[in-house]
């Protein structure tokens, strides 16, 4: 009991603060006076002035993409340079030197599509200046990135015809100055008063109690925890990442990460029905989600506190945090796959089958249930255009939504953007299970071992960024083809999602009449639920059987794993 009654605490406390921020979010992108106007307003005048912006100028859906894609190439190359010279940049008290070439691209791959897949350890292999300069600058325009697309997709679905997309450039900048940095800067204050670290000194070296040495890394942690959460990034400063008690000292730190992971992606639904005019579109959406998430939350927190039946009674505990628990293990768990955060404070490989195959399934669906900042509402928002398309065959009519006809352009391109999933997951995952230089990544045989396969690439092409424990991430060949994957995951949805505003906001809205399909009700928010089942879950069916669930049932049958 006192478990849910701390679920439903969460949960309130999430839906208050995701609508609040909302009513905030609306304003910054209508590109209206709102309450730090006052601070940043000449800040944001002065970055378009310096760099030659017209904040008035909308972009057309191509100049919107083709934005986007340049200045994450851009991104790219600065963090790749930074990372194969830290050796020899300031900032750097311990000495660290450069990254290997596959090991930076992978890293700067992760980090341009926020992803934050981590092949490294951070207190080890990056100095301060790559954590800073380079990892903690693309958490905040990652982030940024997906905002500004998901805000272009909404206005291509609300907007009038023909008023363009809105400027990447403003979009951008004005998420960074006026949502994440703002949030970034009071979580960052409440982590470091529960005690985590955020100095520029090196690690300590101490005398333990038997007389050994100790090296215990520090750094500065908290600027970077904070956006982390915020922008869904989730690559930790430390490797063992939010299990690590510098970056996650206390249920209280665990409880306020746990609700910023989410807090920006929920806002979206209601920002949604604030720019449609029309509420009950977000609410809908946003029960959709709710349901799902609902669902996943359970099957996990069952699994967790119910335990291993082969252990005897009791929580399964192995690769938990004490402090945490197994209930708030399989909060942070759900929450982290389904947003594109990837952030654990627990260790998923370790967890039980059943609960594995909620985290798989979370991000082989896209990354829907909220998602990342921005990106997980544009990804829902291609399975809304598949759903309309669905009930318009089933009642005959022409498929509608917001009074704009989905036609054969849209469908096409949702189609296009969807099966970048299961390209990125089976085939990759089918050429990691067959080579010997990628199955050297593997740790355990049988159906973990295939789980532990299917997680990598479900993170990578999902943009996640978590794994199973005992995945060797660190192989040149995974280095490679993971980078490529998340490409592919981030991309080739970004594009086609882009391509479909673009097409409806040149058609003309048509009001509403007797014979629409609703599209608020709990008729839609059904029909898009087993939208979701149907092109997501089942597609990854047949191989999630040879794994957690082939795992599960070898369980059950008393015969471990």
């Amino acid at each position: 009991m006192t478990d849910l009654i701390g679920y439903i605490l969460y949960a309130a406390v999430l839906t208050g603060g995701g609508y609040l921020l909302a009513a905030h979010m609306i304003r910054v992108y209508a590109e209206e006076r709102n309450l730090l106007s006052p601070l940043l307003a000449p800040v944001e005048k002065g970055f378009y002035s310096l760099a030659g912006i017209r904040s008035g100028a909308s972009q057309g859906w191509r100049g919107y993409a083709m934005a986007v894609l340049g200045f994450n190439l851009a991104g790219f190359g600065l963090l790749y340079a930074i990372l194969r010279l830290q050796g020899l940049l300031p900032l750097n008290p311990d000495g660290i030197g450069a990254m290997s070439p596959d090991l930076a691209f992978n890293t700067a791959v992760s980090f341009v599509t926020n992803t934050n897949w981590q092949a490294y350890s951070g207190e080890v292999q990056l100095s301060y200046l790559s954590q800073m300069a380079g990892l903690t600058l693309q958490n905040f325009v990652s982030a940024a990135t997906g905002m500004a697309v998901a805000v272009a997709v909404i206005r291509g679905f609300t907007g009038t015809k023909d008023s363009g997309l809105g400027n990447f450039w403003c979009d951008m900048t004005r998420s960074v100055l006026y949502v994440l940095l703002p949030l970034s800067v009071i979580l960052g204050l409440i982590l470091i008063l529960q005690g985590m670290p955020q100095t520029l000194l090196g690690a300590a070296h101490v005398t333990t109690l038997e007389g050994a040495d100790q090296v215990i890394a520090r750094g500065p942690a908290a600027s970077q925890i904070a956006i982390k959460q915020l922008g869904t990034n989730g690559g930790g400063f430390f490797g063992v990442n939010s299990a690590h008690p510098f970056e996650n000292p206390t249920i209280v730190s665990n409880m306020f990460q746990t609700l910023a992971i989410l807090l920006i992606p929920v806002s979206f639904c209601f920002l949604f029905g604030r720019m449609a005019k029309d509420g009950r579109q977000g609410w809908a959406i946003f029960a959709a989600m709710s349901a799902m998430f609902v669902l996943g939350l359970t099957v996990i927190h069952l699994g967790e506190t119910g335990g291993n039946p082969l252990l005897g009674a009791g929580p399964n505990m192995e690769g938990k945090e004490v402090r945490f628990g197994a209930a708030l293990s399989a909060l942070w768990a759900e929450a982290t796959t389904a947003a594109s955060n990837g952030s654990v404070n627990a260790m998923h490989d370790s967890f039980m089958p059943l609960s594995g195959l909620v985290t798989l399934v979370n991000m082989q669906i896209g990354e829907v249930i909220f998602g990342g900042v921005g990106a997980g509402f544009y990804g829902m928002l291609l399975y809304v255009v598949l759903a309309v398309f669905l009930a318009g065959l089933m009642v005959g009519r022409s498929p509608e939504y917001l009074g704009r006809k989905i036609e054969g352009r849209e469908v096409t391109l949702a189609i296009l953007a969807f099966l970048s999933m299961p390209l990125g997951i089976l085939v990759g995952g089918a050429v990691s299970a067959t080579v010997p230089m990628a199955l050297q990544s593997v740790q355990d045989a049988g159906p973990h071992g295939l789980s532990e396969i299917l997680y990598a690439y479900s993170s990578a092409v999902g943009n996640n960024g978590s794994a199973f424990a005992g995945w060797g991430a660190a192989e040149p060949w995974q280095t490679t083809a993971l980078g490529l994957a998340m490409l592919l995951g981030r991309y080739a949805i970004i594009v086609p999602m882009l391509a479909i505003a673009g097409s409806l906001i040149a058609k003309q809205q048509s009001p509403s009449t007797a014979g629409t399909f609703p599209t608020h009700g709990p008729l839609f928010v059904t029909l898009l639920i087993v939208t979701v089942a149907i092109f997501g879950a089942l597609t990854f069916f047949p191989v999630l059987a040879l794994g957690p669930i082939a795992e599960h049932t070898a369980l059950i049958a008393g015969q471990g794993y």
